[in-house]
């Protein structure tokens, strides 16, 4: 295991702290817990709070997206591992500004036990809450399915999108239904080319023999929906988008934003590649992209692979991507 980390144990606090040491004019700890973090303006009278939160190994998700504009305040894990409900509510009571509060995050059965029974105490604490499964992964389930997807990086337009409704004052029902509406709109399918190491194991996080692909990996390498050859990056971007476009229902008309996630340890003129095939396939279906992300968005750890993101766009969904935003590893001005 080659990592530049100390005791493996302490890893997660250790770099959150580094977070909070490089960003204290956007974040803050609402007590001792390092597994917790707010926007350092947080509670926001007025408005709805949106917490999130999962297991660590992803910067930027969850940690990173707390601030104007995104998500107010985060619980995370260990690796891989849910944070405790108990986290989950003491989240919820330091972002909450007296209008209720939105859990959104990743469709994991972990996750969604801990934050059922933040619902719960939250309740016992007069605090309103509605809850919002990111679930993009169109290679976790079929389509009459979908409900029962995983949530990958596609999560990021509803962060977006929800925390703009938020920050201009939108009711907590109103901030629900516009998450729900962009993550019914999102379809995310990956690709894996070597797995994570995991940092208190020091074993990879699954096998994949040299010269193979994974198309559809789960973002802790979760199986896909084959595995074979490499390909060339214009026939794994024609595989992704095909399937998104038929996921979506998209036709020539359609707009679209387009986000291109790399997992890692993936180059980023590896993602132009990718993004060019993706802008050439969508632009010849007649679908007009009109907003783009590339980057790393959702990792995990240094798994090599990528993952393409579609969100079908109206002009409401379009509005609320370019409302301003700013967290320690989000800017949207």
């Amino acid at each position: 295991m080659r990592k530049i980390i100390n005791a493996p144990e302490a890893f997660v606090d250790e770099f959150v702290e580094g977070i909070l040491l490089a960003h204290p004019d956007l974040v803050k700890t609402p007590g001792d817990d390092l597994r917790i973090l707010v926007r350092a303006d947080a509670p926001v009278a007025g408005k709805v709070g949106i917490v999130t939160g999962g297991g660590s190994g992803h910067l930027p998700l969850f940690k990173g997206y707390v601030g104007e504009g995104l998500c107010s305040g985060v619980a995370i894990g260990n690796v891989f591992s849910s944070p405790s409900s108990d986290q989950i509510f003491q989240a919820t009571k330091a972002v909450d500004g007296g209008e209720g509060v939105l859990y959104l995050y990743g469709n994991y059965g972990g996750d969604v036990f801990n934050f059922d029974l933040a619902v719960d105490l939250a309740e016992l604490e007069d605090i309103p809450t509605r809850t919002v499964l990111g679930r993009d992964d169109v290679a976790s389930q079929p389509k009459e399915r979908k409900t029962d997807r995983r949530g990958v990086a596609g999560i990021l337009f509803a962060y977006k999108a929800a925390g703009a409704a938020a920050e201009r004052g939108d009711s907590l029902d109103e901030v629900a239904a516009i998450a729900e509406d962009v993550v019914e709109h999102t379809a995310t399918m990956g690709i894996g080319l070597a797995p994570t190491i995991l940092p208190t194991t020091g074993k990879p996080s699954f096998e994949l023999p040299d010269g193979e692909m994974e198309i559809g990996i789960g973002i802790h390498g979760e199986p896909g929906i084959r595995r074979g050859p490499l390909e060339t990056a214009d026939e794994v971007a024609e595989h992704i988008v095909a399937a998104l476009v038929d996921d979506l229902d998209l036709t020539a008309g359609a707009r679209v934003a387009v986000l291109v996630n790399g997992l890692g340890a993936t180059p980023l003129e590896e993602l132009y590649v990718l993004y060019r095939k993706t802008h050439r396939m969508l632009t010849e279906r007649g679908i007009a992209i009109e907003k783009n992300y590339v980057g790393e968005y959702a990792t995990s750890l240094e798994m090599a692979g990528a993952s393409i993101s579609l969100l079908a766009l109206n002009d409401d969904r379009l509005g609320l991507l370019n409302a301003p935003a700013r967290s320690p590893f989000f800017e949207e001005n």
